[in-house]
């Protein structure tokens, strides 16, 4: 009851990003901009001039990274020129700006990263430990429900910072006239469809936890 529905949100969210981003990446800007060009404009109409922007293998495997302040993108969306390539590639630029800007809900989501970090080792820990020195169940539980809140708060930070990132992205795509207002649309759903594998994530978190407050609450009965 409280695993299936977070299962099948997620399952239902990556289809729909992979058929916005295959769909879309078959969809040339009018600008012939590659992701590479695009993510490199935002940055510089920031200010951002000294920050790199480099080439990762994998497939959506963009991504900002605070501490070395770099972006990476994937091969497909660095090399792209499509619709879904530059607007993934603003995206990430996005979370640059946000490093940038001091954004109040992308500091506390770095703040995070350490204890989220911990907690998804302490649940694979806590697991290991209940099986192999049958660990007293009900402190398993409550371990288990410290863990997921911590997972459960760091997932409900993320998606306004998503949000936030993909709101810049097409302010910014728009502004500099990289992105034409008939590309506005595709560039619109590749992003939607990107934050809601985090709204799925949030949800799934959110069942967890209940299903392991539903049990201790039924272990003291």
């Amino acid at each position: 009851m409280f695993v299936i529905p977070g299962l099948l949100l997620g399952v239902w969210a990556q289809i729909k990003l992979w058929y916005a981003f295959n769909k879309y990446s078959k969809v040339p800007v009018e600008s012939h901009m590659t992701g590479a060009q695009a993510a490199r404009a935002v940055l510089d109409a920031s200010g951002l001039t000294d920050m790199p922007v480099m080439e990762v293998p994998g497939k959506l495997t963009d991504h900002y990274d605070p501490i070395k302040r770099a972006l990476f993108l994937s091969s497909d969306n660095f090399h792209g020129q499509s619709v879904a390539a530059v607007g993934v590639a603003a995206h990430e630029a996005g979370h640059a700006l946000q490093h940038q800007a001091a954004y109040g809900m992308f500091k506390l989501r770095m703040a995070l990263v350490p204890a989220t970090q911990f907690a998804h080792y302490g649940y694979i820990g806590i697991f290991l430990a209940g099986m192999f020195f049958h660990l007293y169940f009900p402190t398993m539980i409550y371990l288990i429900i410290g863990v997921f809140s911590v997972i459960t708060l760091f997932q409900l930070v993320t998606l306004p910072v998503e949000f936030d990132a993909s709101r810049r992205a097409k302010e910014q795509l728009f502004r500099l006239g990289l992105v034409y207002e008939n590309e506005r649309a595709g560039v619109a759903k590749v992003l939607d469809a990107a934050a809601l594998t985090y709204v799925a994530a949030l949800v799934s978190s959110i069942l967890t936890l209940l299903y392991y407050l539903t049990i201790a609450r039924n272990s003291r009965r």
